[in-house]
């Protein structure tokens, strides 16, 4: 049996294994990281990321060898005006950021002037392959998008992340709101990344919180039915599914295939979403947890 990573999901779940809910502590997420790297399923992670008030704190001198490669994406809970100041903690210790998040506006803020600060800096990030400005699905969305879809256009290695979940039902999107925003950036060939709540493969119900969970499976049948320049209709309904047979059947068709507009999500558990995409059938494997 293979136990190679299909090519839809290169990379399609990062290492936030510092983040809540996990909570790992530095040296622990950078052990397990290096296991993931190694392991078979390495094609399915993406980088470990990494707070950048933890990196501008010195705190992974010492925990990494320079000659080890690591490579980060940083994500900017200090704002985007200090982006570069913790970037420039990377290079003495051999770490690249491979990607920077930052949100660039508050609910209810017009997202537009955190995006010109954020496209500023974009210069002074050297090496970075990606930058992802967190957008808040309210006030100004669709401008924002235009912005971002203008500055890519100009070379500016942008693009778009919205979160899909939290400690609040209004940062949970519905199926409607999530097809609308996946549907935007499709008709601007703008990528997307996601954020938060995505805890399973299938939409479900969390029975501690009560919330109603979008499932990663959902996102990338959706993904790809957008991508087909399918109605946001469809989108939406495919966000809305609980029987995995029709996501399967979409995605099992693209295996070979890179996967389109959705770079991927954020998970503090890298095995939980593989064990998963086993279960389904996504990923053929076994493994050593």
């Amino acid at each position: 049996m293979s136990t190679q990573v299909p090519a839809l999901l290169d990379g399609l779940v990062d290492d936030a294994a510092v983040f809540p809910p996990g909570s790992a502590t530095l040296p622990d997420a950078l052990a397990a990281h290096r296991r993931h790297r190694a392991a078979w399923y390495a094609d399915l992670v993406g980088p470990l990321l990494l707070p950048a008030s933890t990196v501008a704190a010195g705190e992974l001198t010492g925990l990494v060898d320079p000659g080890e490669g690591l490579v980060i994406g940083l994500i900017g809970d200090t704002g985007v005006a200090r982006l570069p100041f913790a970037l420039s903690f990377l290079a003495p210790d051999g770490v690249t950021a491979r990607q920077v998040e930052v949100g660039v506006a508050k609910r209810g803020e017009d997202p537009l002037p955190g995006i010109v600060e954020l496209l500023r800096l974009t210069d002074a990030m050297p090496g970075v392959e990606a930058v992802y400005a967190e957008l808040p699905l309210t006030f100004g969305l669709m401008g924002a998008l235009d912005a971002l879809a203008a500055a890519r256009a100009d070379g500016v290695p942008i693009a778009a992340k919205f979160r899909t979940g939290g400690l609040a039902a209004e940062l949970f999107p519905t199926p409607a709101e999530l097809a609308a925003v996946i549907c935007a950036c499709r008709d601007r060939g703008l990528p997307f990344k996601l954020t938060a709540g995505l805890h399973q493969a299938i939409r479900h119900l969390d029975p501690e919180t009560g919330f109603t969970h979008h499932g990663y499976a959902n996102v990338l049948a959706a993904a790809l039915a957008a991508a087909d320049g399918e109605r946001m209709k469809t989108v939406a309904e495919l966000l809305t599914v609980v029987d995995p047979r029709p996501l399967l059947e979409r995605a099992s068709a693209r295996l070979d295939a890179s996967r389109p507009l959705w770079v991927g999500f954020g998970s503090c558990s890298i095995l939980e979403p593989l064990t998963d995409l086993i279960r389904l059938g996504l990923v053929n494997g076994g493994y050593d947890a």
